[in-house]
């Protein structure tokens, strides 16, 4: 077991965040097999080389859901699920499917997977915002991943505009204390909004490209080094109502969260078990003002980046409103760009500890320089409770 530090570029020694976790390197113990409401969904599929149950022991209905919207199992691992009718595209909570098509998501794949657009392109409104912060340059995170960012990784999904990309956080589950199974993102990671409905082959990759190698060497890498704890296929997915009905609008991007759980690898070990890291979430949603210092990570994707490489900003948040009447969202300096929607922001709580206190959700329209991201009050809490009780066992 290794000691795992995740610490940003430092503004100053009392102002830097630090994470300490104990993880097991991908080299040590290689991974198997290489709002006022929230809104739940769930695809009971089997997991590879389980049985009807998957390894997660819910009952195999997902055959029966999809039956129930017209659409055939063994179709739509053959590509089916490419058909994004919109008189047929599920959206509500309970039509979330995502059944495992093992091999899908290759390097190759990986790599042409884009970032979604309405992650940088939402116009902010301007009253009760402060004003515009300064640039924080992104830095990049240190490599291998797996010893200092242990916790981040790459969400790929698809779209009617073909694969996309966003980040996301593995966080813990108060009812499976060491063993949790759930990622942190943005609900326009998973949901298209009012535009549409759930996303589909949605799978999280913790550590992704773990040495840093540029787009071209990662072409030629072993696959545990473009994956080093293996992929996790979302098994359920949890939003706020808000997203699921008027997602992609300025009054929705105060409530663009999002909570995964993911099916364990074979065997039924945890993917916080697997990766040896997961943080704890702050629901207390202090004040941009007092909440002090915040770090951002993520993968941006849209130039001047790549997508394949980590980087990191620290900043002290302000505040943004999006429309009125609704709430401030935190907002910081940051050049990281579209690809880094739903990675985690991190702040320190009273006695060192560093928890997850919001996510990426939007950035300026049409440039770059800051990021912002929803205070997770009670709406955030219901909708992780909700994953949470689900599987608690």
């Amino acid at each position: 077991m290794r000691s795992v530090r995740l610490i940003p570029a430092a503004l100053g020694v009392a102002t830097a965040l630090a994470l300490t976790v104990t993880a097991c390197g991908p080299t040590e113990t290689p991974a198997a097999g290489g709002a006022s409401g929230s809104a739940s969904a769930s695809a009971s599929s089997p997991a590879p080389s389980e049985g009807a149950g998957g390894a997660d022991g819910l009952a195999g209905d997902l055959a029966d859901k999809l039956k129930k919207h017209g659409v055939d199992l063994d179709a739509w691992k053959r590509g089916g699920w490419r058909d994004w009718d919109t008189g047929t595209w599920l959206r509500e909570a309970e039509d979330f499917v995502n059944p495992v098509i093992e091999d899908l998501w290759d390097p190759a794949r990986m790599q042409s997977a884009k970032s979604p657009d309405p992650t940088i392109t939402a116009q902010a409104g301007t009253s009760g915002s402060d004003p515009v912060p300064r640039p924080v340059t992104a830095q990049r995170e240190k490599t291998p991943y797996h010893r200092h960012a242990a916790p981040v990784g790459k969400i790929f999904f698809d779209s009617p505009q073909g694969s996309m990309v966003c980040s996301g956080t593995i966080v813990q589950d108060p009812r499976r204390p060491g063993k949790s199974n759930l990622v942190w993102t943005a609900g326009h990671c998973v949901h298209a909004g009012q535009r549409g409905g759930w996303y589909r082959n949605i799978t999280f990759v913790p550590a992704f490209n773990d040495l840093g190698k540029s787009p071209a060497a990662l072409r030629n890498a072993r696959s545990h080094e473009v994956h080093p704890y293996g992929q996790y296929w979302a098994d359920w997915a949890v939003t706020s109502g808000e997203w699921l009905q008027r997602g992609g609008t300025a009054q929705a991007w105060p409530y663009d969260y999002a909570v995964l759980h993911v099916q364990p690898r074979r065997g039924g070990k945890s993917l916080e078990e697997t990766v040896g890291a997961a943080l704890p979430v702050d629901f207390s949603a202090p004040a941009p003002a007092r909440a002090g210092t915040v770090g951002a990570w993520g993968y941006p994707q849209a130039a001047p980046y790549n997508g394949v490489i980590m980087h990191k900003c620290l900043d002290r948040p302000s505040r943004l409103t999006t429309a009125p009447a609704t709430p401030v969202m935190y907002r910081i300096g940051c050049t990281m760009t579209a690809g880094s929607s739903g990675g985690g922001w991190f702040r320190a709580l009273p006695g060192g500890r560093t928890a997850l206190v919001s996510n990426t959700s939007i950035g300026p329209a049409g440039g770059r320089g800051w990021l912002a991201g929803p205070q997770l009050g009670r709406g955030a809490r219901a909708a992780y409770d909700m994953v949470s009780k689900k599987f608690a066992r």
